[in-house]
């Protein structure tokens, strides 16, 4: 007994590790067996294979396939039919199907019809919108909208400190719900970081409020795979905010903050906040494990006072929807582009379906331009958004890295008629696993406002020639291939 005991201690990481690749031998049958997507299942099975233990920590927390129906039963349940009339009543007719046709063009009119048969995504035409460039500009009109409410508040962000801006902005809800009017706050329990002091602040004051899919580590990792990644805010049902600017002080550039943010938001009038309040009410629905009664002021159907209305489609995804909507929105309009495709975003680790249109609309005449940061907020998607540089390049592809800061925002201007601003960015994760939004803006004075603020941030960027990139180490290089292999993870 005591020689066992003895070449226990003695072999204790042999011992360890042989336990460590049984086990991984076993899950890379049942990984296999899966049949899940292969570029997914070859990024476990290497972590599985060359990191000793914590390949299998990150299998713990990120990769058990828990089935979608099963996390989300509650929220199918909840996704009730009063909602989906609401949205059968703004169905385009006949005669505005074809004039919008005619109007827009026949690439337009497909992602129209895509999202139409995909979700029933509705079409309104009667739109006032305010681009604002920047978390300084949001937050001053958010702070005047917020004030002004009457009625109803409605709040859902992927992250929400109680920073000095976000208890600026907690302040503000809890005096409004003393006020009697019904704020209601939807945050995601991971991208969020709420003090016990905020949230009982916020119960004092009937603030109703939720964490989205809380997350306990015990029995409850699989929920880290499909956060809450919107910018919801609807107010009195008639003023709504959509994009990428989150509740958090460091995307105000006019806090003392270590880095300049550069991001792009939307305030919406008109039709188009019917569909952020339908899609804030099912995630209310979800994360409070109730049902809140459809009244008719949170639908109000008041028409805002603009010469050049807009037409506005909302393109909501996730993992409780059957289709990849945005992604699928954001392919059909590369595939449609005829003249350029402008996009900007922070991370870009595209599927095969997303690199493929970019490279071959690029090869086929397009202007195809792209706006990444000089430096990430993470070195693996730093590396891993690196590794596509070369090819985008090979292909024609013009890519331009952002020098002044961060840049955060997530658009995309195609052609002259269609422009993107919401909340997903081109990659995985965006596309398969978290909640997200995009307003899809058909209009051409905003296509061609979109198209000047792009041009701008050009000026504070470094264009990338093909023959220095080549010419990065190989250990970069190295890095970035590394990296890539994960990019379904990241």
């Amino acid at each position: 007994m005591s020689e066992i005991i003895t070449f226990g201690k003695s072999n204790i990481w042999l011992i360890l590790l042989s336990i460590n690749y049984l086990l991984v031998f076993a899950l890379c049958i049942i990984i296999l067996l899966k049949n899940k997507n292969p570029v997914k299942t070859l990024s476990f099975l290497f972590a599985l294979a060359v990191l000793p233990f914590l390949g299998l920590i990150v299998y713990y927390f990120l990769g058990q396939d828990y089935r979608k129906e099963k996390i989300f039963e509650k929220k199918y349940l909840f996704d009730n039919e009063r909602i989906r009339e609401w949205r059968k009543k703004f169905k385009l007719d006949y005669q505005e199907r074809e004039d919008f046709e005619e109007t827009f063009g026949e690439g337009i009119f497909k992602i129209y019809k895509l999202l139409k048969n995909n979700e029933k995504a509705v079409l309104t035409f009667d739109n006032d919108i305010e681009i604002l460039v920047n978390g300084e500009k949001k937050f001053e009109r958010l702070r005047q909208d917020l004030d002004a409410a009457k009625r109803h508040i409605h709040l859902e962000y992927f992250v929400l400190f109680d920073d000095e801006l976000g208890t600026e902005l907690i302040d503000i809800l809890c005096k409004k719900a003393e006020e009697g009017v019904r704020v209601r706050l939807v945050y995601d329990d991971v991208g969020s970081n709420l003090s016990r002091k905020a949230k009982r602040k916020l119960k004092k004051s009937k603030v109703e409020h939720y964490p989205f899919m809380p997350v306990i580590f015990s029995n409850s990792t699989s929920k880290l795979n499909y956060r809450d990644h919107r910018k919801i805010v609807v107010i009195d049902g008639k003023i709504g905010y959509v994009g990428g600017i989150n509740l958090d002080q460091k995307y105000d550039n006019s806090y003392d903050n270590e880095r300049y943010w550069r991001d792009t938001h939307l305030r919406i009038q008109g039709g188009a906040v019917g569909s952020l309040q339908s899609s804030f009410l099912l995630s209310w629905n979800f994360a409070s494990n109730d049902e809140l009664e459809i009244e008719d002021h949170l639908f109000p159907n008041v028409k805002p006072e603009t010469q050049e209305p807009v037409a506005i489609q909302m393109a909501a995804s996730g993992p409780d929807t059957d289709w990849a909507n945005i992604m699928e929105a954001i392919f059909c309009a590369m595939n449609s582009a005829r003249e350029r495709i402008y996009l900007t975003t922070p991370y870009f680790m595209p599927n095969n379906a997303i690199f493929t249109a970019l490279t071959t609309a690029a090869r086929s005449g397009v202007d195809v331009r792209v706006i990444l940061p000089y430096e990430s907020d993470s070195w693996a998607a730093q590396y891993a958004s690196d590794s596509y540089i070369e090819q985008c390049l090979e292909s024609g592809i013009k890519i331009y890295r952002y020098c002044r800061g961060f840049v955060h925002a997530k658009t995309m201007v195609v052609d002259d008629m269609l422009s993107t601003i919401g909340t997903a960015n081109l990659d995985y994760r965006s596309f398969a696993l978290n909640f997200e939004i995009n307003a899809l803006i058909y209009n051409k004075k905003v296509n061609e406002d979109m198209a000047q603020i792009f041009m701008n941030d050009l000026n504070d960027c470094e264009e990338v020639e093909l023959e220095r990139w080549r010419n990065r180490g190989i250990r970069r290089k190295l890095k970035e291939s590394f990296s890539r292999l994960w990019a379904p993870l990241l």
